[in-house]
């Protein structure tokens, strides 16, 4: 009887140390990695720190005795930083997931540094939905939004309004291409016709060419395949070059609610866009927001932001399903047997090829006169709900997805 219990014991112990062993030596640790001071801070940034904070904080600090640590690096829009950040954060500091990671070219070296590494990545930044087609991992989740879904939502409700004729001024990096190549196949599908594009650099801060090509194209719609600073400084500059005063519009395909504000709502005013999350959508948005901004100088919250802060909180959930965060596909695994539900997107579900499907949203940017007060952008024209507002399963090429 004693030989029994001292070998269950025994046992019991080395269960018990193999799991916490599994556990990241005593800490789960996520990095968010973004733009920290370049033209994407606004829409991801410190922002996206705070928020993965937030969520953290909200689950109550650690998974079981084990704590969790948030740490951040500025990728600086550049893949091989980012790459190398990834790395290191892997192999030297112990990190278990990376989150945000806007920059689609970099967000998919991350991507496959991570599958190496069989770690996690938490993307919410990046648009490209390459990540859940041909770029697919079992190690990646693709939350907030997409090129796809951005296209569907903005293009399709410009081309049924009679833009037929479109000019896209495109990032020249993976986000753009994919941006302009997904409504491209909207514009097309519906009618219409694309009669030319420019790819302007990223980070331009002139746009004065690429805005006489728009303007002498003819085309009634000008797609700005762009986001952040270069959205705000084509906007800007359009509004200077009388593009919309001489009949055309802009179609502005990745608008945040950081680019508005930057903007004006007598600049910005009629805009239509589609995002994942506004700030004043119902009671359960408005009270994260409120306590966002009580953290963040008073800004509210951006969908990237939104986004980090929902797929941290469904990662930890899946963790302590787990009870384990030591093997990055495995927790994947769980992210995706359990149904996602949060304050800020309600409920949903993480597919096979790692795209996160909830409700999207198509909203028009609010007149000076509409606006009751600072942050007060938006108004709701209508909701695509989730399983209209994602690619199909079966259309994205993902390898994981059984023909």
């Amino acid at each position: 009887m004693r030989r029994s219990l001292v070998l269950a014991s025994l046992m019991l112990a080395i269960a018990t140390g193999a799991a916490h062993a599994e556990m990241s030596g005593n800490v789960i640790k996520l990095g968010v990695m973004n733009d920290m001071s370049g033209l994407y801070a606004d829409i991801a940034g410190q922002g996206s720190v705070v928020a993965a904070q937030m969520a953290v904080e909200d689950f109550g600090g650690k998974v079981g005795d084990t704590p969790v640590e948030i740490i951040s690096a500025d990728h600086q829009n550049k893949a091989d930083i980012g790459a190398s950040l990834a790395r290191q954060w892997y192999d030297v500091e112990g990190v278990d997931a990376i989150l945000d990671v806007p920059t689609s070219s970099v967000a998919l070296a991350v991507a496959e540094v991570t599958r190496e590494k069989n770690r996690v990545l938490l993307n919410s930044g990046a648009a490209t939905s390459d990540l859940t087609a041909a770029k697919c991992t079992p190690n990646t989740v693709h939350w907030t939004y997409d090129t796809w879904a951005l296209a569907n939502g903005t293009g399709r409700a410009v081309v049924a309004n009679g833009g037929d004729t479109w000019f896209f001024i495109t990032a020249d990096y993976a986000f753009g291409h994919a941006l302009e190549r997904d409504t491209s196949a909207v514009v097309q599908a519906g009618g219409g016709t694309v009669v030319g594009t420019v790819r302007a650099p990223l980070n331009t801060a002139d746009f004065s060419s690429f805005l006489l090509q728009a303007q002498a194209s003819g085309a009634k719609i000008v797609g700005l395949a762009n986001a952040g600073g270069d959205t705000i400084n084509s906007i800007k500059q359009a509004a200077e070059f009388g593009i919309v005063a001489g009949g055309q519009k802009l179609a502005g395909l990745l608008i945040f609610l950081s680019d508005v504000h930057s903007l004006g709502l007598e600049t910005a005013q009629g805009l239509q866009l589609t995002a994942a999350f506004y700030w004043d959508l119902n009671d359960d948005t408005r009270a994260f927001a409120k306590r966002f901004a009580e953290r963040h100088g008073g800004r509210m919250p951006t969908m990237i932001q939104a986004g980090v802060y929902a797929s941290t909180l469904h990662y930890l959930k899946a963790v302590q399903a787990l009870g384990s965060d030591g093997d990055g596909a495995a927790v994947v695994a769980k992210m995706k047997d359990l149904p996602t539900e949060d304050a800020l997107f309600g409920k949903g579900q993480v597919r096979i090829d790692g795209r996160t499907i909830h409700d999207m949203y198509l909203f028009e940017v609010k007149t000076p006169a509409e606006s009751t007060g600072p942050w007060d952008y938006y108004k709701l024209v209508s909701t695509i709900p989730a399983d209209k507002a994602f690619r199909p399963l079966a259309e994205g090429g993902c390898p994981l997805v059984q023909p």
